[in-house]
């Protein structure tokens, strides 16, 4: 029988619900940005209580809700202790889920507490980072026994655990897409912050020196056209886009989430405009990707204003 007959959820769309749990400091965070770059809907730190009328209100009709991940941990406190009972009552009522677990060996996750100089969620109660990993080893026990899948981190770094994530728990058909932001930015109006890669077009074509030009932005053509008529814009992309064709598929392989690349003339109006509308248009069919465009400073005026 399929799980929605007879419960009232006949057209429900929810096809897979992961619930990730395991010791604080394994990565769960990192293993929840795996799903949520996968386009599943996603909510971090659930009281354990609250799972299954999540799982009920993904399974309404009026639901659009088809993947969801929720993480489940300590931080949750005492509602944490129903966790193992929530997954049997899932499991009786019919509700198809996937429990991912982590863990990692006892030095490794106290050398990550120390590293990063956060509390673990037993420290205050118990006194040192030891004895609530031990504590919490214990909570943990009957939600790892109920795991489908249990991943060890220990000695992983973010890139490896969520290439190790997205293998074991994605279909293959349906991979994580790199999220690149495509900026365009005025040097003036201050610089480009959190960029991963930087790009200075200011060596082209000014349309601001041409009075009819100067109100425009790169969205219009004429401008487009002004800043294309020297050759140097076809050089310009002779070079980036090949770079881009390369080093995108490489951050993919490597499990990077997000890229931010910038593009920056003086003002941000027109020559970084023009470029991010086209380099957007060129990137647009990759389906590895998903692209978002920002312009900064289209808006600011700049009819006064130096180029």
């Amino acid at each position: 029988m399929d799980m929605s007959e007879g419960n009232g959820h006949a057209r429900s769309r929810l096809q897979d619900l992961v619930i990730i749990s395991g010791f604080s400091g394994a990565g769960k965070t990192t293993a929840m940005n795996v799903f949520e770059d996968a386009g599943y809907f996603c909510v971090d730190n659930l009281p354990a209580e609250m799972i299954r009328g999540l799982a009920d209100l993904f399974r309404h009709p009026g639901s659009s809700v088809e993947r969801a991940a929720v993480v489940s941990d300590l931080r949750g406190g005492t509602y944490f202790d129903r966790l193992a009972a929530v997954i049997d009552e899932l499991d009786a009522a019919g509700i198809q889920h996937r429990v991912l677990f982590l863990s990692a060996e006892e030095e490794d996750l106290i050398t990550r507490y120390k590293e990063t100089r956060r509390r673990h969620p037993l420290a205050a109660r118990l006194g040192n980072v030891v004895d609530g990993v031990r504590r919490e080893a214990e909570l943990l026990g009957p939600v790892q026994e109920r795991a489908d899948t249990l991943i060890d981190t220990t000695g992983m770094s973010p890139a490896m655990l969520r290439r190790k994530v997205a293998s074991e728990m994605l279909d293959p058909a349906q991979p994580g897409r790199l999220a690149v932001t495509l900026m365009s930015f005025g040097f003036k109006h201050g610089p480009a912050r959190d960029a991963d890669l930087l790009f200075d077009v200011r060596f082209l074509a000014n349309p601001h020196y041409e009075a009819d030009l100067r109100p425009m932005t790169g969205f219009d053509a004429p401008v487009v056209e002004y800043v294309a008529r020297d050759g140097r814009l076809e050089e310009f992309y002779a070079c980036v886009v090949p770079l881009l064709d390369f080093l995108l598929p490489q951050y993919v392989a490597e499990g990077k989430a997000h890229l931010s690349v910038a593009i920056g003339c003086t003002g941000g109006r027109h020559r970084s405009v023009a470029i991010v509308e086209d380099l957007a248009r060129r990137l647009a069919g990759d389906e590895r990707l998903f692209v978002t465009v920002q312009h900064r400073d289209v808006e600011r005026a700049n009819a006064r204003s130096s180029p």
